[in-house]
C-alpha cells in the first residue's frame, strides 16, 4: 500500500522544452480538427506514446492540459482501449490473437513458441528492446486463422515456423511487409504518430495495390453487385 501511495504523490518527469513545444503545436492542430475539443483525445494520446512509446503519467498530464480535463479522466480513457501501452513498448509489438478460432487454428501454440524462443513472457520486451511480445484479442480476421499483428499491421496464416522468422527478420533489421500492406512495416512510435493523424512519410506510402485479403470483401460485393443486375 505505502509503495502504491508513493507511485500515486510522484509527479512526471517533464518534457524536455523542446519536445513539449513540439507537442504543443502538434496537439493545437489535431484539436483544431474537431468542434469540442475533448473529442481529440484518443489521436493526443497516440500521439504522446509516439514520444515515448508508451502513454506516460507524462503523457496523461500533456493530454489533460491541452484539453482541460483531469488526469483521472485522461487516464481512464488510456486504460480503457488496449492500444494504448501504460508500459514501455519495443520497436514492434508483437500480438498473437489467442481467442478461440485462432487459438485452435495454432495461436496457442504460436504463442508458447515465441515466448520460449524471445525467452520472455506476456507483456515483455527483449532485452534488445526490439519486440515486445503480448497475446492478444480477437482482430476480425478469422478468415486469415491464426494472425499474429505486428504494430498493428496483419500477418495472416501464420505457424510457429513463420512466427519465429517474423521475429527473428524483425530483430535483424530487415525489412518487413504485412500481408495486407504495400510498404515495410514501421516502429511502434511511428505508427502512433501516424494513427494521431500526421502523414505517413514512408516513401510509397500512399503508392501501391491494397492485399488480396484487404481487397477480397470488395470484390465479395462487387460480385453480389454485378450478380443482382442480371
Amino acid at each position: 500500500m505505502t509503495e502504491i501511495l508513493l507511485n500515486l504523490t510522484v509527479r512526471p518527469i517533464p518534457y524536455p522544452s523542446e519536445v513539449r513545444e513540439r507537442l504543443q503545436e502538434e496537439a493545437k492542430v489535431i484539436i483544431g480538427r474537431y468542434p469540442h475539443s475533448r473529442s481529440a483525445l484518443l489521436p493526443l494520446l497516440h500521439l504522446v506514446q509516439s514520444v515515448e512509446g508508451y502513454v506516460s503519467g507524462t503523457g496523461i498530464e500533456f493530454c489533460a492540459e491541452q484539453l482541460g480535463l483531469t488526469d483521472a479522466e485522461v487516464t481512464a480513457v488510456a486504460t480503457f482501449y488496449s492500444m494504448y501501452r501504460r508500459t514501455p513498448t519495443g520497436d514492434y509489438h508483437v500480438g498473437v490473437c489467442t481467442n478461440t478460432l485462432c487459438a485452435v487454428m495454432g495461436g496457442d501454440q504460436i504463442f508458447a513458441e515465441l515466448k520460449e524462443h524471445l525467452g520472455i513472457k506476456h507483456g515483455e520486451t527483449t532485452a534488445d528492446g526490439a519486440i515486445t511480445l503480448e497475446h492478444i484479442e480477437c482482430n476480425a480476421a478469422c478468415d486469415f486463422a491464426p494472425v499474429v499483428m505486428v504494430n498493428w499491421e496483419f500477418l495472416d496464416n501464420q505457424t510457429p515456423e513463420s512466427a519465429r522468422a517474423l521475429v527473428d527478420s524483425l530483430r535483424r533489421g530487415e525489412q518487413v511487409t504485412g500481408s495486407r500492406s504495400a510498404i515495410p512495416l514501421c516502429t511502434f512510435r511511428e505508427t502512433a504518430r501516424i494513427l494521431a493523424g500526421f502523414p505517413d512519410q514512408r516513401p510509397g506510402a500512399t503508392d501501391g495495390q491494397a492485399g488480396p485479403a484487404t481487397l477480397a470483401g470488395l470484390h465479395a460485393a462487387q460480385e453480389q453487385s454485378n450478380g443482382g443486375d442480371r
